[in-house]
């Protein structure tokens, strides 16, 4: 019997998502790669992997939710990781409050709250019998702190964080529960907003301790951290260079 672990990573063709998927197969990892809709990057990624399968499915969509899971126990029989990457957002100035509508919200809440909720949900048998569970679920400064891409964003994301800790006091000792908190992270959702980049790039390099943007492969290497950190549950880890001290 195979006995090395299984991770299902959510909204995994490119970004982030990607990088962590490449960083766990680098660590011996079987891996389920998953998207909405770039399904050509999505199965592409997986080939490339040493044993990967690719899933589709809309993590806002429970029975799609379900399926994805669903199809990494057909695959491999087990579960032990689940990195809720998936997410989703709009470009929107924080105080241009008349282009935020009910739909808006909906839009990103559905993907980043609700989606990280039925996936997980969905895992948590799967994980409880695994041994050595953790869920790692992809949050943000904006979480935090009022900055970021919109509000309705960093509202979504401050609701994963009491998310995590919720989920952490109630699934443990079986499951651990961690979030990561990227700060500016140079990531194919800047392709649309290419000046809130640079002029974020800049600010960043100016003023915070480590003088630099992050990269995709500062993510995945701090979910690996969270993997094995076997003695951490309920926390978020802010991954943004310093900036959340200044």
């Amino acid at each position: 019997m195979n006995d090395r672990p299984v991770a299902l990573i959510t909204g995994s063709s490119s970004g982030i998502g990607a990088a962590t998927a490449r960083r766990f197969a680098a660590e011996g990892m079987r891996v389920v790669v998953n998207s909405a809709s770039s399904v050509e990057s999505g199965e592409k990624l997986a080939a490339e992997l040493p044993d990967a399968i690719y899933v589709q499915g809309d993590v806002s969509d429970a029975a799609d939710a379900r399926h994805i899971v669903d199809a990494a126990i057909a695959a491999y029989g087990r579960l032990d990781v689940l990195v809720n990457n998936a997410g989703t957002t709009r470009f929107i100035p924080l105080d241009d409050l008349d282009a935020v509508d009910a739909d808006t919200w909906r839009a990103i809440l559905d993907i980043n709250v609700i989606g990280t909720w039925q996936v997980t949900a969905a895992a948590v048998p799967h994980l409880k019998a695994s041994g050595s569970a953790a869920v790692i679920n992809i949050s943000s400064v904006s979480g935090s702190r009022a900055l970021g891409s919109s509000i309705p964003y960093g509202v979504s994301k401050a609701a994963v964080n009491h998310l995590t800790r919720m989920l952490a006091a109630t699934l443990g000792p079986e499951i651990r529960v961690n979030a990561l908190a990227p700060g500016l992270i140079e990531t194919p959702w800047y392709d649309e907003a290419p000046k809130v980049l640079e002029d974020s790039r800049e600010w960043v390099a100016a003023h915070t301790p480590l003088r630099r943007a992050g990269t995709l492969e500062d993510v995945a290497e701090a979910a690996l951290a969270l993997v094995r950190a076997t003695y951490t549950t309920g926390d978020v880890l802010s991954l943004d260079g310093g900036r959340h001290v200044v």
